[in-house]
């Protein structure tokens, strides 16, 4: 029984899972779409959506309090959860949180592709929602 057991562990160990989920999200947040599994796509989902609205939640307190270092704090989390990536936590804050202030959640879709040829794998597309990919 499964009782009180949550999260996919994807056949891997801790350590991988997590490097794993770190660069998915920053491929997907960097690139707008990414082709993976479909079991990988659901892992990731939570993550990206999690750190655009900390993004987006940290610029709105920051703007209704009407002092810019209190997103500060906001760009040190994304930037901890995105191994100090400086550019595209930029671009998070930038670009992103921005584009999403007004939706409550829901930042990214996932498209089944169908099964891969070689293994038979379910395979899905991942990509944010009203962004424009860069092609």
């Amino acid at each position: 029984m499964r009782h009180r057991h949550h999260g996919k562990k994807l056949n891997r160990s801790g350590s991988h899972r997590k490097a794993l989920r770190m660069n998915l999200a920053t491929q997907l947040l960097t690139h707008g779409r990414i082709k993976t599994t479909f079991p990988k796509a659901k892992f990731v989902q939570g993550r990206a959506e999690r750190l655009i609205t900390i993004a987006k939640r940290g610029l709105a307190k920051a703007e209704e309090k009407g002092d810019s270092l209190i997103a500060v704090h906001a760009r040190r989390q994304v930037a901890r959860r995105l191994n100090n990536d400086r550019d595209l936590v930029g671009k998070i804050f930038d670009e992103l949180a921005p584009l999403y202030a007004d939706r409550p959640g829901g930042y990214t879709r996932i498209l089944k592709l169908g099964p891969r040829k070689g293994d038979n794998a379910e395979m899905a597309f991942i990509e944010l929602v009203d962004y424009a990919l860069e092609d």
